[in-house]
């Protein structure tokens, strides 16, 4: 007779667009055994009020800013909360770390020059960085954004760029916000860069075949680590439960490793 394993609890994905796609993210996610419980608060999802019942919470990016003005930016900025009051693993990719700067009292503005971040750019891990999972964090990482945000208050700066200095930071024991896309796959690069030509364009912007050179040579790597990534973030939320062993004799301290 087989026991089947308990069934793991959901994700929670939130995107921004009718279109968007968790990538390469979202597929890692189910390959673990997650489902991914979809929303886009923009069109009027509802946001849970607790997330006792999934195991983490992953807000992606969009063309929007947090500075605009509609209702229901300021409603996710502020759900935030919700995962950091619970410990929950949470990760804010581009836009969804954007927030996460915003919810902790950060600003979120554009380059004073101008500049902008499109295509592959080199990054600066720090040592805590290199330490979040099982591989280095990556050197060079795939970037879709005019808008930084500076490192918040009591937060680990996990890696710096250059036009924009926090690319990736942790807050608390299972929150991060990552600038760049981890979850970009090939079909989303040309998929972006064909509906968004223009910021190909914009100052400080790489040139699309330059886009294609650097995912055929750098992704490889940042797979990888992703994998090795999002399998530690999730596991933070899991109840962990202790071994079963022989009791200890009467008086003695049981032992843990």
């Amino acid at each position: 007779m087989t026991t089947e394993a308990p069934k793991k609890p959901k994700v929670l994905v939130i995107l921004h667009q009718h279109c968007s796609s968790p990538g390469r993210i979202g597929r890692i996610l189910t390959s673990l055994g997650y489902a991914l419980d979809v929303r886009r608060p923009r069109f009027d999802d509802p946001l849970p009020e607790t997330l006792e019942g999934h195991a983490g919470a992953v807000i992606f990016g969009g063309s929007m800013s947090v500075n605009d003005s509609e209702a229901w930016i300021r409603r996710e900025i502020d759900w935030i909360g919700v995962a950091l009051k619970e410990e929950k693993p949470f990760l804010g990719v581009c836009l969804g770390a954007q927030m996460l700067a915003r919810h902790l009292g950060h600003r979120v503005c554009v380059h004073p020059e101008g500049r902008v971040e499109v295509g592959y750019y080199p990054i600066h891990p720090t040592e805590q960085g290199h330490r979040v999972c099982g591989r280095r964090f990556p050197d060079r990482v795939y970037q879709w954004h005019r808008e930084g945000f500076d490192l918040p208050n009591g937060a680990d700066l996990l890696a710096s760029g250059q036009d924009f200095e926090a690319q990736a930071f942790r807050y608390g024991p299972c929150a991060y916000g990552f600038q760049f896309h981890p979850e970009v796959t090939l079909p989303m690069i040309c998929r972006w860069s064909a509906r968004r030509s223009e910021r190909l364009v914009a100052p400080g912007a790489r040139p699309l075949h330059r886009h294609l050179a650097g995912w055929l040579r750098h992704d490889g790597a940042i797979a990888r680590w992703s994998d090795a990534f999002l399998r530690s973030w999730v596991e933070a939320g899991e109840p962990r439960t202790a071994a079963v062993g022989p009791t200890p004799p009467h008086g003695a301290a049981p032992a843990y490793s």
